[in-house]
């Protein structure tokens, strides 16, 4: 199984399996001297791990990081930095009904046919345990942003949809975002979607949800024209995700419904800097950004792992039916807000390196 690795100058390559002994990650790229431990990492672990709420699925993993290499005394040393995370709650005894037949929504067919062997234990690198390693790679990168511009980029993502029910976006309210087990930034909404799940999960049944990612205190200038463009790399990030279907920025798929007098992002100078009336950009102009706000927003489809029974086949080719048991997500959407904060710091992090490689210091 080839391409594992993710980014150019700063990159990260996963590994492991759902109910493998260990999942991990190799960082490379890191400059040295940034200081640098085990908690720096864990405190953003921390957000993603399950069993957090009745919405989540109750697997109890720690997902205590340990770093293996490229530190010394506290800080990076240039070398690759390793990331292990021990698997400790995985039961495997729960996938042994579905062994020979595949759920249907999920990757059992495509992986049994191109490779000629699949891990049925809760779908091995086809699970979403893999973004584990991902949020941990992503604190690296807050950590390499942090050391080039100081104090400037913050990240941060919340809940916008979940199955069919949206929030009102004049209720936004950022301080509500951690206050709820959704990432939701209407209170209103959190409330209404506690009762909404609840009914899915006892149905046994998921939905989906849409995920917002914004990043500010981007300077102007990062991305590259045609085949380095910000938004494409960002796209291609969001959308290895697992269980992602859709990507979009800044107005994305609603601006072919705007006049180019209402896509455009009007311009002005106060004192002596350019800024935007708007931003139905995203942040983002010709694949580089523009100094306001990055917008992504990012589908996650239903849980493929329901408990309702599916009509299917198995490796034979013989129709059957599924059910699948054991501990899942109702909306795996949940737990991939902070998947897209991690994916949006490491490709931040990596353009900015390869601007500073091609152009010197960014003039922020």
């Amino acid at each position: 199984m080839s391409v594992n690795k993710f980014g150019r100058i700063l990159n990260f390559t996963t590994w492991g399996e759902s109910h493998g002994s260990a999942i991990g990650c190799v960082i490379d790229g890191v400059p040295p001297l940034i200081n640098l431990s085990e908690e720096d990492i864990q405190i953003w672990l921390d957000r993603r791990k399950p069993g957090q709420s009745r919405f989540t699925s109750q697997r109890k993993e720690p997902d205590k990081v340990e770093i293996l290499s490229g530190i010394f005394e506290n800080k990076t040393t240039g070398a690759p930095l390793s990331l292990v995370i021990k698997n400790i709650d995985a039961r495997s005894r729960d996938y042994g009904e579905i062994a020979d037949k595949y759920r249907p929504g999920h990757a059992d067919y495509t992986y049994d046919a191109k490779y000629g062997i699949r891990d049925y234990r809760g779908g091995g690198r086809s699970s979403a345990r893999e973004t584990a390693s991902r949020v941990a790679a992503g604190a690296i990168a807050r950590k390499v942003l942090d050391s080039i511009i100081p104090g400037k980029v913050k990240i941060r993502s919340a809940l916008i949809q979940i199955g069919s029910q949206s929030i009102n976006r004049e209720h936004w309210d950022d301080s509500e975002i951690e206050k709820n087990p959704f990432w939701c930034p209407d209170a209103v909404a959190a409330k209404n979607w506690a009762g909404y799940l609840e009914k899915i999960r006892k149905d046994g049944s998921s939905v989906g949800a849409i995920i917002e990612v914004i990043a500010s205190g981007i300077p102007v200038g990062l991305g590259e024209p045609i085949y380095g463009k910000i938004d494409s790399e960002l796209a291609m990030a969001m959308m290895s995700i697992n269980a992602v279907k859709g990507v979009e920025v800044g107005e994305g798929m609603a601006a072919a419904s705007l006049t180019g007098e209402e896509n455009a992002d009007e311009m002005y100078t106060e004192s002596g800097l350019v800024k935007f009336k708007s931003n139905k950009s995203g942040g983002v102009l010709g694949g580089i950004t523009t100094g306001q706000d990055i917008v992504v927003r990012f589908a996650v489809k239903p849980t493929s792992s329901i408990l309702s029974e599916r009509k299917t086949v198995d490796k034979s080719g013989a129709e059957t039916k599924i059910s699948t048991k054991g501990r899942h997500d109702p909306c795996v959407g949940i737990r991939a807000a902070p998947v897209g904060e991690a994916m949006m710091a490491l490709v931040l992090a990596d353009q900015l390196l390869r601007h500073r490689a091609q152009i010197g210091n960014i003039d922020f």
